[in-house]
């Protein structure tokens, strides 16, 4: 059977973990491959809302284990507030339902005091991080003098790592506090030390040698699901850079990430919107600062599950689709909020772009390119029926049909799930990734 990729193909907040709940009934294991609590990936199960930011979201279904990867960063008091919820929930009662790598690395305070000192510091020129600490914790691991869960677990080693980083962290966070007109921060060797080793102790339990613990599920035949956070045009490598993660958040990270070799993956499948948004700063085409934009924004709920900041809004882009497809090699498309467009009289989807008088077909690879690209439009007739009920693509108004089939023309890649809704049973498969 299949071995599935999730990843986002816009700019992150497409409903990942939405699809990845709904596919975690074919799978029998959920993989976190990257990023860390900077991701927000909420769940309406039975009129229930959960929000996770670390833990995969096949964790609601009974019978299923979940892994963090070794390409995660880890904030250990916000993974052991996120399993105490779950537990007082009746979920993770068994402790083999979860498993982190003891390879993953550590999201330490200092991480989130430079985090949000420098992107004060940058002003005007701010990127638009959520402040988690999940930069610096990357950039630490890139420079070979992060800790990572396994160092959590032994005082002595803990005691040394900390020591060796803490007085170069000072120095830059005096700096930048002054720079800043802010405070500056104060950090204690031992403080840190005793409060990592509490969290330590705590999440023992669940660590493990995630690799060989997939590799083991592999060779069982065992079908895994692979979860990304943010979206393709956010990796560090391939997104709008510098307005993006500090991570590879592209399908081919999923056996990086997990410790296992990329001939295990099967089949890729994009999450996107039925129409865009990102948050922070960046290029983006189809933005719309007018009455139609409020209204998705307000329709749609477009605030972050993890900062709470409004989203920037904006009509389908199917230049960035075409780019997601390609870098990720996308089997098929979930395309979600489609009941978010009903009631619009006319819709408009971005086919090309327009750049000092020529047509681009492709997204252009220079940033600034990129900022000063006009949209080219194709208009399509909306609907106003709501979709909540549709169960079945035959359900759907014949607009909202044709607005399907014109994406899949535009991107060259089927759409295999549309979803009408929050809760889970809102989503319609019409091609299911694990099946041949």
């Amino acid at each position: 059977m299949p071995n599935v990729v999730v990843v986002g193909a816009q700019w992150g907040d497409e409903g990942k973990g939405k699809i990845v709940d709904l596919l975690t009934e074919h799978a029998q294991c959920v993989v976190r491959f990257q990023g860390g609590n900077n991701a927000g990936h909420t769940l309406v199960v039975g009129g229930q809302k959960t929000v996770l930011h670390l833990i995969p979201s096949g964790v609601l279904h009974p019978g299923k284990t979940c892994v963090i990867g070794n390409g995660t960063v880890i904030d250990p008091t916000v993974l052991m507030k996120e399993i105490d919820g779950l537990r007082s929930r009746g979920f993770l009662q068994d402790s083999s339902q979860l498993m982190i790598s003891e390879h993953a690395h550590v999201i330490c305070a200092w991480h989130k005091h430079l985090d949000l000192l420098r992107e004060k510091s940058r002003g005007g020129s701010a990127i638009g991080t959520t402040g988690r600490g999940i930069g610096p914790a990357y950039e630490d691991k890139v420079a070979r003098r992060g800790i990572r869960v396994r160092d959590i677990l032994d005082g002595d080693r803990l005691r040394k790592r900390v020591k060796e980083r803490l007085p170069d962290v000072l120095e830059e966070l005096t700096r930048l506090a002054r720079a800043a007109k802010a405070d500056e921060p104060l950090l204690d060797v031992e403080a840190i030390v005793q409060e990592l080793l509490v969290l330590g102790s705590r999440l023992k339990e669940f660590v493990g040698d995630a690799s060989l613990f997939l590799a083991e599920q592999v060779r069982k035949g065992t079908r895994i699901l692979f979860e990304g956070a943010q979206g393709t045009l956010l990796d560090v490598d391939h997104g709008t850079y510098p307005f993006v993660t500090s991570s590879n958040t592209v399908a081919g990270n999923a056996a990086v990430g997990s410790g296992l070799g990329p001939t295990v993956i099967d089949r890729v499948l994009g999450i996107t919107k039925a129409y865009t948004t990102r948050v922070g700063g960046g290029p983006f085409p189809t933005e719309l600062t007018d009455a139609t934009g409020e209204r998705l924004r307000k329709v749609g709920d477009e605030f972050g599950a993890t900062t709470g900041r409004p989203r920037r809004c904006g009509w389908l882009d199917t230049v960035v689709l075409r780019y997601a497809a390609r870098v990720n090699g996308l089997w098929g498309l979930a395309l979600t909020k489609m009941d978010v467009l009903s009631g619009l009289e006319t819709l408009k989807v971005c086919t090309a772009y327009e750049l000092d008088g020529k047509k681009l077909t492709e997204l252009p690879c220079d940033l600034e390119d990129f900022m000063r690209v006009q949209p080219v439009y194709e208009d399509l007739p909306g609907w106003e029926q709501k979709l909540a009920g549709a169960r079945t693509f035959d359900d759907l108004p014949a607009a909202a049909q044709r607005y399907v089939r014109r994406i899949e023309e535009l991107v060259s890649v089927p759409v295999t799930c549309v979803s009408v809704g929050a809760e889970r049973g809102e989503t319609m498969v019409l091609q299911n990734p694990f099946r041949s």
